[in-house]
């Protein structure tokens, strides 16, 4: 149960020349995320009776800095306290950071996973797309051991992914299928993933909550309800249910509110309690056609 919520506070970050993936046709105009710093408050949103989960508490707090031509960091703290229905509580504790290449041909992660307060996890490695007429992503593995992983070349790395999502959104697309890629499972494992994108929220349409300090600062921002499914790679999509569900409003620049991250058995909700913006991160003209 505890690695599930690791993987999904993951995916969270999800949100994505010479790259082996396609954006959506007439996506020709680049996605800049702005830099900021969000916290959300952590709750049960339900469960069912044989869930053997009674509570959640906690809290996650995300921050993105970079630009659209140096890259991308991520770091997120994510902490929940679960109840089962015996009322015994597990404190869950992941730290992640990243760092992804305006390109998406280069990955760094390194994360570390506590469980009541001892370390449970570590993982660390890079990623890259090598050169040439097709692409080959290659994993180096430092943590939990050294080891080489290879993926397929049509692998997306998360800002990738997340900037393909918003260019999805823009040109109309419904339905974007992916494969992946963020350094979950030991850094040995990648998701199939499909996203259904909703209609637009125009710019000042459906206000964020008076609860959502500095949510007002996107008053201006267009955005779109999404809900990704992440499926076992290398079965039969049409044969299996989602290993879980990952729904939230997405803003374009790049701030997630309305989080719900759906197990079956039971959902956990992020409510965005407050929103900050950083300093931004600065291209040189030149750097326009990134």
């Amino acid at each position: 149960m505890t690695s599930r919520i690791e993987i999904s506070a993951r995916s969270v970050l999800a949100a994505l020349a010479g790259l082996a993936w396609a954006a959506p046709a007439g996506a020709q105009e680049p996605v800049h995320f702005a830099p900021h710093r969000a916290v959300y408050e952590l709750s049960l949103a339900d469960s069912s009776a044989g869930a053997g989960v009674s509570g959640v508490a906690g809290r996650m707090v995300y921050e993105l800095n970079g630009s659209s031509c140096d890259g991308y960091t991520q770091n997120m703290r994510f902490v929940t306290v679960m109840t089962n229905q015996e009322g015994t509580e597990t404190l869950s504790d992941l730290r992640n950071s990243s760092w992804e290449d305006a390109d998406g041909k280069k990955l760094r992660f390194s994360s570390t996973q506590y469980q009541n307060d001892e370390l449970a996890d570590a993982s660390q490695g890079d990623a890259a797309r090598s050169k040439g007429t097709t692409p080959v992503v290659g994993v180096d593995l430092v943590k939990p051991s050294k080891k080489r992983v290879a993926l397929p070349n049509d692998i997306y790395f998360p800002m990738q992914h997340a900037s393909t999502l918003v260019q999805a959104a823009k040109n109309g697309v419904k339905l974007l299928t992916a494969n992946l890629y963020d350094g979950s499972e030991k850094g040995e494992k990648y998701y199939l993933t499909s996203t259904a994108i909703g209609r637009e929220y125009a710019p000042g349409a459906k206000p964020l909550s008076a609860a959502a300090k500095g949510g007002e600062k996107l008053a201006g921002v267009a955005s779109w309800p999404m809900s990704i499914s992440y499926f076992d790679a290398g079965k039969d999509q049409e044969d299996q249910l989602p290993a879980y569900e990952l729904s939230f409003r997405y803003f374009e620049d790049g701030v997630t509110s309305d989080l719900k991250i759906d197990y079956g058995e039971f959902a956990i909700k992020g409510e965005l309690k407050e929103l900050t913006f950083l300093e931004p991160g600065k291209c040189p003209a030149s750097a326009s056609a990134h």
